[in-house]
């Protein structure tokens, strides 16, 4: 039997799995917090170990980052992959690197319907249609699908990294207040992890709440993001809400003006580390409202299907099928 190397390489954490070439359930899974460790072999290495040795015939790994080649550097770490350091290192014959929302893409077939929330029915889809996957974490992944000679291709982008558009007064004045700080502000300096914290720090500062002693302790305890969601949507603190609020409006417009550049019939699938944990703050409906704010196209726009990804492991999920296709030889292609 052949074991593959599956991984879900984040800025906040890495997830590793070892399954059979043949099964879709894991063998081990581990996640890490990536700046534990000074690069990925390290963290391949302790799961390697912890596994047994072993043998892996083939491995993929999904990263956070634009994948040009076989060494890739991370957008959110100080890491750089080396695919041909980790085969030879681990002796593995088989190591591909794909972008982490290509992963993401890849899974999406595989997905079943518990791993969706669905915020928007649209109309009845149509085979075969063009899909998104967009989603923010530690920072903002888009990827499109399309359907080439019987099989849906995944074609990853840097789309997160598009110049922020500003609706709203309070949004130009958020724009502002970024700018001094970065200079270009694209969405992923507001839709992500450190976006929300961003977005908080504006409201901070520019007066209009102040934190309690509560969410201040909570901040320093744990991740400020994490800390600001669960002050948001548990103790309905001011602050916290405003810039969960926000956050929701800007994500929602965001996902809308890709749907209005792919006009994607086959589903909107919102994934990352963030939506699944607000969920219930996305289908309050401020999210719909913003994606749907388009002027004369806010018609179209409600015929698009919109779901949240809510299995954590999607990314996995799609690096694991590509690692079997390329342990199977089954072709050159990324497709599902």
């Amino acid at each position: 039997m052949h074991y593959i190397l599956s991984g879900d390489i984040g800025g906040t954490q890495t997830r590793l799995r070892i399954s059979a070439t043949d099964q879709r359930e894991p063998l081990l899974q581990k996640t890490f917090p990536s700046n534990h460790y000074p690069g990925l072999v390290e963290i391949i290495d302790e799961f390697l170990r912890q596994a047994n040795s072993t043998a892996i015939a083939a491995a993929c790994l999904a990263l956070a980052g634009p994948v040009l080649g076989r060494r890739v550097q991370l957008t959110n770490l100080p890491w750089a992959v080396d695919a041909d350091q980790i085969a030879k290192r681990f002796n593995i014959s088989r190591v591909s690197l794909i972008n982490d929302f290509e992963a993401v893409g890849m899974a999406i077939e595989a997905m079943q319907p518990q791993d969706l929330l669905t915020l928007q029915p649209g109309t009845a889809q149509q085979e075969n249609e063009t899909r998104l996957v967009v989603g923010a974490g530690t920072g903002l992944g888009v990827a499109l699908l399309t359907w080439q000679q019987g099989n849906y291709s995944v074609h990853p982008s840097e789309g997160g990294h598009m110049d922020f558009a500003p609706s709203d007064a309070t949004q130009y004045e958020l724009l502002h207040y970024l700018q001094k700080r970065y200079g270009h502000v694209s969405y992923e300096r507001i839709v992500s992890g450190p976006g929300l914290l961003a977005i908080y720090e504006f409201l901070r500062d520019s007066g209009r709440a102040l934190p309690s002693e509560k969410l201040l302790k909570a901040m320093a305890a744990i991740d400020a993001a994490a800390a600001i969601a669960q002050g948001a949507q548990q103790d309905q603190e001011p602050i916290a809400v405003m810039a969960l609020n926000l956050f929701v409006s800007i994500y929602g417009a965001f996902v809308g003006n890709l749907a209005l550049v792919s006009l994607p019939h086959g589903g909107i699938y919102v994934a990352g580390g963030i939506a699944a944990k607000i969920a219930p703050v996305m289908q309050q409906g401020e999210f719909i409202r913003a994606f749907r704010d388009k002027g004369r196209f806010a018609g179209l726009l409600q015929t698009l299907p919109v779901h949240i990804v809510v299995n954590p492991d999607i990314g996995l999920l799609g690096a694991q099928r590509v690692a079997q296709r390329t342990d199977s030889n089954m072709g050159q292609e990324l497709h599902l």
